[in-house]
């Protein structure tokens, strides 16, 4: 008895419940509500809820697994040339973050100190506002009739408006404005802990600002390219909100189809093997990330 009192309280001590709070946390909000998706994809859908896995034949269980969703995605064009939309444009918009945040945060790193904190809050400032709110903005200001038209046009820039709305362009001015802070926080962070020594040694040698740039500074926030990467990509994989108010027929993205086939069809097996899908496609990404994290702890100790 003692033993046993010994154990559940060694267990209930201040190491094992900080250490068992996440992982129960992952295993409640993360692993079983993916399970259960994972359960409706391999099911059937009936008129108005989903067939069970498991019917007993004679006392005895039986599973039966429906993996017709799945074949008609592999098969199927539209879900196929879905899935390759998405990663292009989330590639694109990964690219471009980096390309406009990495000057971004250089700068930011590089201001004095006093004023960090106010470029930092400049960059979280939009978080303030529903994110909703601020796609809208975009919608009112892209429209034949919205601002940027109408400022062209009394410029006497343009005669005509521009085509702006519902196209891949409108759908990229979404995108980058609304992940650019996830690239740029993750960059000043790593970009502001540099140590300003390695550049001053590179310029004592006689090495020109650019290649100690390009040989130094950038191979050092490897980290920090590679965090803002996965924070930007890895959502706008699924992008729904986005598309939907900014995009054409012209630029679908799996998270419009996993919409349409969840509330449009009703289909609920098809939505959560495309969910799962969409799932497995993401894991990729976060498995580089990984093990790349993994690498940098080994030579760290």
């Amino acid at each position: 008895m003692n033993k046993i009192t010994n154990y559940v309280r060694s267990f209930f001590n201040g190491r094992h419940v900080v250490i068992g709070v996440p992982y129960l946390w992952f295993l409640m909000l993360a692993l079983v509500p993916l399970l259960i998706v994972l359960k409706i994809s391999v099911s059937e859908m009936e008129s108005t809820s989903v067939s069970s896995m498991i019917s007993w034949s004679e006392g005895w269980p039986a599973i039966k697994l429906n993996f017709a969703s799945y074949v008609f995605i592999g098969s199927d064009e539209l879900y196929v040339q879905t899935y390759l939309s998405s990663l292009k444009y989330a590639l694109l918009t990964t690219i471009i973050c980096l390309a406009i945040g990495y000057p971004f945060a250089y700068f930011m790193a590089r201001s004095p100190k006093h004023l960090q904190p106010m470029l930092l809050m400049l960059i979280m400032l939009p978080f303030w506002t529903s994110f909703l709110l601020r796609i809208y903005a975009w919608k009112t200001l892209l429209v034949n009739n919205g601002v940027i038209n109408n400022v062209l046009m009394s410029l006497g820039i343009i005669n005509a408006p521009l085509e702006m709305m519902n196209t891949p362009f409108s759908l990229m001015v979404g995108m980058v404005y609304s992940y650019l802070p996830f690239m740029i926080l993750p960059l000043y962070a790593n970009l502001s802990k540099l140590d300003m020594r390695y550049l001053e040694a590179a310029a004592d040698l006689g090495t020109s600002p650019f290649k100690a740039f390009w040989l130094i500074t950038v191979p050092l926030s490897k980290a920090g390219i590679i965090a803002g990467s996965m924070l930007v990509f890895i959502p706008a994989v699924g992008e729904y909100v986005i598309p939907e108010l900014l995009g054409g027929p012209n630029t679908l993205m799996i998270g419009r189809v996993l919409w349409d086939e969840f509330f449009s069809n009703n289909d609920w097996p098809m939505a959560s093997a495309v969910a799962v899908v969409m799932i497995l496609l993401i894991m990729l990404p976060m498995a580089i990330y990984n093990k790349y994290q993994s690498e940098q702890s080994e030579l760290k100790s």
